[in-house]
């Protein structure tokens, strides 16, 4: 079997699907490992990294490759170099992208959509999600203290005492918590809110204090999967008050609520930003999907009235090596589960992982959730 590992044609996308490291392990299970030139090279691994590895570095990698490795969807013009019945495994970002689903389907490709992979114990090592959120929410404090005009810890000089930051963490989920984590670790002042009260007792746990209107529906605001329920106009309003006193006294606001699938709520309304201190940072890392701050700007930093909008995309790419290296062992961790004893690949196709993350198969889109509604 001969495994592909394209380079990414989207210029703002530095990761890679594997590494050398993955690649060794790809050997072992009997496979041939192609790698298009440079594919690596974003995220610091040269292409003689590869070979050093065993894999073959070729501009036609992606030629009678069974099995693609990328970071994201392949785009129709990208299609035409892939065999037809290859699997590609890649974050696919179905929602709303019926059109490059169809494409994908066209090409008589089997997609794989790495995001898609179930909360379960099992799969927590194919997790794309959270290893990707993880950074992410580290990545997020790093931004928003490189655009604070101040320093994060406590200082006592000689000349005086500078006071902590406050930092506070809008949605505590992988992101959310690793903030929490980083924004501690710089020695700053913590607080976080989530609608789901198990979150509760995991931001305590990391030295921060947690803030949210406690009511029964808060206690009921989680779902089987564990991901935050889209919670009543009532609650959102009450929460909302109690945010916006509290944010008006912070240093650092970072938003980290997304729920798949849907736009990402409004967290952060243009009156609280003006409520902030000058020289305060927004930093947004839900802009991708509309953002959870009213006047936040993908891929830009936005100032109102002295207060800065961080609203970069792919934050998780901006600590690329890091990122890549995670992704590409969450891709060998499930390719693994799709090949057998005799070192051959044999997709298990009622395998709940496969069946949770299939989105097209012989010419048709499969997922119940994105196939084609009759008319």
């Amino acid at each position: 079997m001969k495994i592909a590992v394209a380079k990414e044609q989207d210029p703002a996308e530095p990761r890679v699907a594997a590494t050398p490291d993955t690649v060794k392990k790809l050997k072992a299970l009997g496979a041939e490992v192609a790698v298009e030139p440079g594919a690596g090279l974003k995220s610091g691994l040269p292409d003689s990294d590869f070979t050093a590895a065993g894999a073959t570095v070729s501009a036609d990698a992606l030629k009678d490759a069974d099995v693609v490795f990328k970071v994201k969807r392949p785009e129709a013009s990208e299609l035409a170099s892939y065999k037809r019945g290859a699997l590609v495994l890649a974050i696919m970002d179905p929602y709303g992208n019926d059109a490059a689903l169809k494409s994908i389907a066209d090409a008589g490709i089997a997609a794989f959509a790495m995001e898609l992979m179930p909360r379960i114990t099992r799969a927590q090592v194919m997790d794309v999600l959270s290893s990707q959120a993880n950074l992410a929410g580290y990545r997020a404090v790093i931004d928003g203290a490189e655009t604070f005009g101040r320093v994060f810890p406590m200082m006592m000089t000689a000349a005086g005492t500078v006071p902590a930051a406050k930092v506070f963490i809008m949605g505590v989920g992988v992101a959310g918590l690793q903030a929490i984590a980083t924004a501690r670790r710089l020695g700053a002042i913590v607080t976080a809110t989530d609608v789901r009260p198990a979150t509760k007792e995991q931001v305590e746990s990391l030295g921060a204090k947690f803030l949210a209107v406690e009511d029964e529906e808060f206690k009921n605001a989680q779902t089987a999967g564990g991901y935050a329920k889209e919670m009543s106009k009532e609650y959102q309003a009450k929460q909302a008050a109690l945010t916006a006193e509290h944010i008006k006294k912070q240093d650092i606001v970072i938003t980290t609520a997304l729920i798949p699938g849907r736009p990402a709520p409004r967290l952060v309304t243009a009156e609280m930003v003006k409520s902030m201190k000058p020289g305060s940072v927004l930093v947004d890392l839900a802009v991708e999907r509309g953002g959870n701050v009213e006047g936040a700007q993908p891929g830009q930093v936005v100032e109102i009235d002295g207060v800065k909008i961080v609203g970069y995309t792919n934050v998780a790419g901006r600590v690329a090596a890091s990122a890549s290296a995670l992704y590409a062992r969450n891709l060998l961790s499930f390719f693994e589960t799709m090949v057998n004893k005799e070192k051959a690949l044999a997709v298990n196709w009622d395998d709940e992982l496969v069946k949770a993350t299939a989105l097209t198969r012989d010419g048709a889109v499969v997922h119940p959730n994105f196939q084609p509604k009759s008319a």
